[in-house]
């Protein structure tokens, strides 16, 4: 009874939410107005809240800019989990577009969407993307290039880092700064591997169910570490970058998961070079 009791609040209050918020955002990225980053900020804390997940974050995001955050991805809500931290943008799957609700938003908080199967539209989306890094605007790639389960991090791809080689602004370099989101306890209770997969969202579960259990659950605990930033310039060899950027990332979050003192695990991983 309570967990349907909870589901039908949040439930409520998350659609009151977005009839509030998509306008709003929709008007301040037509008229250019800065509440364009704001906006999508504090809707990603509500969520946030209104899911009852607890956010711990260490260590800082880079200053220096153009800033591209790799981060490991587990689940549609580390877009609401890293969104909450700061004004960000997101490059996604084209298939993100299309999800609801969450597309809609996506679409809103000027998310850069890749065709991976087409390559000229991949080299179109790098010239974007190098145009928002020039800019100014924090972008976040994941480079798995899906969803993984929360125990493990895949292989991180290095199609995408091209667009910060190209971001660079004459003779500054582009920053790339690997970042780790481990979720770590439900209700209290530390997450086991066998139990990461009621936050995980991958493979070829349905969104609105997913998303049903956890308005219903709650208690989340997810730690998000930004680890140690590296410079790119058009010369290096962006598979190193990618290749080591991943490592530091798995390290972070295998250590994250088995509830080693963050920052300990700061101190652990090494700078990645580029």
């Amino acid at each position: 009874m309570f967990a349907y009791l909870r589901f039908f609040t949040a439930a409520t209050l998350f659609f009151l939410s977005l009839i509030v918020a998509v306008p709003a955002q929709a008007v301040s990225v037509r008229m250019g107005w800065s509440a364009q980053k704001t906006i999508p900020l504090y809707w990603h804390r509500f969520v946030l809240r209104l899911l009852d997940v607890r956010l711990f974050v260490h260590g800082e995001m880079a200053r220096e800019r153009p800033l591209l955050l790799l981060s490991n991805h587990i689940s549609w809500l580390d877009i609401s989990v890293l969104g909450a931290i700061a004004p960000l943008s997101f490059i996604a799957k084209r298939e993100v577009a299309d999800w609801p609700l969450f597309g809609l938003f996506a679409r809103l908080q000027r998310s850069v969407f890749i065709d991976r199967e087409k390559r000229r539209a991949t080299g179109k989306a790098n010239e974007e993307i190098a145009a928002r890094l020039a800019a100014g605007d924090v972008m976040v790639l994941f480079p798995e290039g899906t969803s993984s389960d929360g125990n493990i991090v895949l292989p991180f791809r290095s199609a995408i880092l091209g667009a910060a080689q190209n971001g660079a602004l004459g003779d500054r370099p582009a920053v790339l700064q690997p970042v780790a989101i481990a979720y770590t306890r439900m209700l209290g209770m530390p997450l086991g591997r066998q139990h990461r997969r009621w936050v995980a969202w991958f493979g070829d579960m349905d969104l609105v169910p997913h998303l049903s259990k956890l308005m219903s659950r709650g208690g989340i605990d997810v730690h998000v570490a930004f680890l140690p930033p590296v410079q790119i310039l058009p010369g290096h060899d962006r598979k190193k970058a990618a290749a080591a950027a991943g490592a530091a990332v798995r390290k972070a979050v295998a250590e994250l998961n088995c509830g080693r003192d963050p920052d300990t695990v700061l101190a652990d991983v090494g700078t990645p070079q580029a």
